[in-house]
């Protein structure tokens, strides 16, 4: 198989604070990835990295074969091949569900109108949410609100999806919910990467763990390190129940 992501030796500081150091690793195209560790350990760093929302200083990254420390990257065709979905849901109050997802593929592949309400209603029919089309924000759930903003990601077609601890302002009644639609995103073959607390969620749908501990990576393999770590470190983190 493919990388869909490639990191080697990156750096990453914010002043005199170092939170990336000497990360590396690589994401088959087709594989779900996710990342543990504690907080401030450089998980959502490294994912705001790849879809280069923050920029490196040393190291390089290659996601769906572009560099990103080249001079001549397009951002916005790395946005179309690069979904994230971050803790908020971010959906815009005064527009229904369906408005919500067809918003980037009227400004940003200009679809005509039809050809935008028929993808907004397939990509929230896969989050199983046909019926919630004309529901406003406020009219849904935390996580159908969740699961909108999924769909509103997938509506631009990407190649890779980033889930940035999408369940963690959830109840788990509805962290469920979501959790079903990665799955369902995982048999259908979509490349991920989740920055996650759900452990039994990525020991039952991620192809490859990486724990992050300090900035670095500290601990990466089959989902089957979370049952037998290697290291101290891994083992105080899963034994803490975080």
């Amino acid at each position: 198989m493919s990388h869909i992501v490639e990191l080697e030796s990156v750096c990453k500081r914010f002043g005199v604070a170092s939170v990336l150091e000497s990360v590396s690793f690589q994401v088959r195209s087709g594989s779900v990835v996710a990342i543990i560790g504690r907080s401030g350990s450089g998980k959502s760093t490294a994912l705001r990295c790849i879809n280069r929302l923050e920029t490196i200083d040393a190291g390089r990254i290659r996601v769906c074969g572009r560099e990103l420390t080249s001079p001549q990257l397009d951002v916005n065709r790395l946005h179309r091949d690069v979904g994230i979905v971050f803790q908020s849901y971010n959906l815009f109050p005064h527009l229904t569900a369906e408005e919500n997802v067809m918003l980037a593929p009227r400004l940003v592949l200009q679809l005509r109108r039809a050809e935008q309400r028929e993808l907004a209603a397939f990509v929230l029919s896969q989050v199983g949410l046909a019926d919630r089309a004309k529901a406003y924000p406020s009219q849904l759930s935390g996580g159908q609100q969740q699961r909108v903003a999924i769909a509103r990601s997938l509506a631009m077609k990407p190649k890779l999806m980033l889930f940035d601890e999408i369940t963690s302002a959830l109840d788990p009644e509805l962290t469920g919910e979501v959790l079903k639609v990665i799955e369902g995103l995982a048999r259908d073959g979509m490349s991920m990467i989740l920055v996650t607390h759900e452990m039994a969620f990525a020991r039952k749908v991620a192809d490859h763990v990486i724990f992050m501990h300090r900035g670095t990576v500290w601990e990466q393999g089959p989902a089957t390190v979370l049952d037998a770590p290697q290291t101290e470190e891994l083992r105080q983190f899963l034994g803490s129940g975080l």
